[in-house]
């Protein structure tokens, strides 16, 4: 007789526990976990922090808890959100830290546009954001950051930062060093403007807003955290960054951040130039040019940076009608650039600068120059400026030639000039793209720039025997003409 069946003792059902429940649980092992194993050096560092936390508060009377705005995750464009910042965010929270989406990604993503990149800020130093991430690189010295890999796809991450200590001295506030850690809401009220100091945890979508962002957003109102004159006074740099949100979205700045800006425009003297450099580029190609540099000149600040333009562009009430059709020139040369940026050109360094510098030399030009006396005529115009604003020698001397290249755009085909060899040199392409932009500015002449479409063309399905018998021919002459110069040196003797 075979035994029965044993039965399996039943399994205790584990109660079920919600995503949050679970959440709430890891967290506080791990939590529980790091308080014990942390130094009497970091506990020490802890409570110094929770102590200037709470003081903080005190001070602008807020209670700690901030706005939380939920959003629904239909409201966003599940495609805009970028699957590697998702990954680091997923990894730095499933390891007991604080991680959220931050910025400017932030704020395009609740107007309903695409951001061109994002940045994470976390708790964790970066450090430990290195040791979570075999593939993240530190970077910087006045503010340390990691930047995660993922082929060619970076992922700024950032630790939560606190106001900088009082600098002790001449009372400057110009910010010299920024590595000061500190907590989320910190990091938030250290930041510039409101719309860009909104968190967005995307496990969440929950959106933690201690600065009133969210409001500011929706009256699309550009405002400083804080008083504008100490955040300005900060960095300067932020002045070029107020005039890029309010053109390039359409924002209106608040009116005593306005009147801070032009206050303070003079202290872009004294930033980095690298930095502002930078900011100009992406004023000029952000596709909304004409706007920016009309309001960065209205705050003074386009004089402090580059004055020779500024002095070149004459007054705005100026009589003077050649000051007038020079600055009229230069306005639709902006306008015709950024409506070649929406239609999708992405314009190098070289071409923008040349934009920026037609004024200089516009009227330096006579028709019998050499195309060498140009190209020195135009290296010596830019030269102060470039100077000044420490440009890229590479992307001035670029510029130069670009600027020296237009007139040979109407210059009739002679034997010491070969349009086919033209359209194969190295800057042909920016030179035809600037030449269009001053077809465009001038109304006119479009019928000579698709003649100049068509020569590329034909050039570009030209043989190596084509091209090789024009090099010969345009040599030829350059020799026939040196020996007869030398034959007459030689008779004179």
């Amino acid at each position: 007789m075979t035994d029965p069946p044993k039965k399996r003792p039943q399994r205790k059902r584990r109660s079920r526990k919600t995503r949050s429940d679970r959440d709430d649980t890891r967290n506080q092992e791990v939590s529980r976990g790091q308080s014990e194993g942390l130094s009497h050096r970091e506990k020490r560092r802890a409570e110094r922090r929770q102590e200037r936390e709470t003081e903080g508060n005190k001070r602008r009377g807020w209670d700690g808890s901030g706005q939380v705005h939920k959003v629904h995750k239909d409201d966003l464009d599940p495609r805009a959100l970028d699957p590697d910042a998702l990954r680091v965010v997923t990894r730095l929270q499933r390891s007991g830290f604080e991680a959220y989406f931050v910025g400017g990604c932030v704020r395009d993503l609740l107007i309903g546009r695409r951001p061109k990149d994002f940045d994470v800020a976390t708790d964790a130093t970066p450090n430990e954001i290195r040791r979570l991430f075999r593939n993240g690189r530190i970077i910087g010295r006045r503010f340390r950051l990691v930047h995660v890999h993922y082929g060619n796809n970076i992922i700024e991450t950032s630790t939560f930062r606190c106001e900088p200590p009082e600098q002790k001295g001449n009372g400057d506030l110009l910010i010299v060093e920024d590595n000061e850690f500190g907590t989320a809401h910190e990091d938030a009220l250290r930041r510039d403007f409101t719309v860009n100091a909104l968190f967005l945890d995307p496990s969440t979508f929950k959106i933690h807003d201690w600065v009133d962002g969210m409001r500011d957003l929706e009256s699309r109102l550009l405002r400083t955290i804080g008083d504008p004159m100490v955040r300005l006074a900060e960095d300067p740099v932020r002045i070029l960054r107020a005039v890029k949100f309010a053109t390039r979205l359409d924002l209106e700045i608040e009116e005593g951040t306005w009147q801070a800006m032009r206050k303070l425009a003079d202290g872009l003297g004294r930033s980095a130039p690298p930095r502002v450099l930078e900011e100009i580029l992406r004023l000029l190609r952000s596709g909304s040019a004409f706007g920016a540099m009309k309001m960065l000149r209205a705050a003074g600040g386009l004089g402090v940076i580059f004055p020779v333009l500024e002095e070149r562009l004459g007054d705005r009430d100026a009589d003077d009608h050649m000051i007038q059709q020079r600055t009229a020139f230069f306005w639709r040369l902006l306008e015709a650039l950024d409506q070649r940026v929406h239609n999708g050109l992405e314009p190098s360094n070289a071409l923008l600068l040349a934009v920026l510098f037609t004024p200089l030399v516009e009227e330096s030009f006579r028709p019998d120059h050499t195309h060498l006396e140009r190209l020195r005529i135009a290296e010596d115009c830019i030269a102060p400026a470039s100077e000044r604003a420490h440009l890229a020698k590479r992307d001035t001397a670029r510029a130069a030639r670009i600027l020296a290249n237009h007139p040979l755009f109407v210059q009739q085909p002679d034997e010491r000039f070969s349009p086919i060899l033209f359209t194969l040199t190295r800057e042909f392409d920016e030179s035809l793209v600037y030449f269009g932009l001053r077809v465009q500015s001038r109304g006119k002449g479009m019928d000579v720039f698709e003649a100049w479409l068509d020569r590329r063309g034909r050039a570009q399905e030209a043989d190596e025997d084509e091209l090789g018998e024009e090099r010969k021919r345009v040599r030829g002459r350059k020799r026939s003409r040196r020996r007869r110069s030398g034959g007459r040196g030689k008779s004179s003797r």
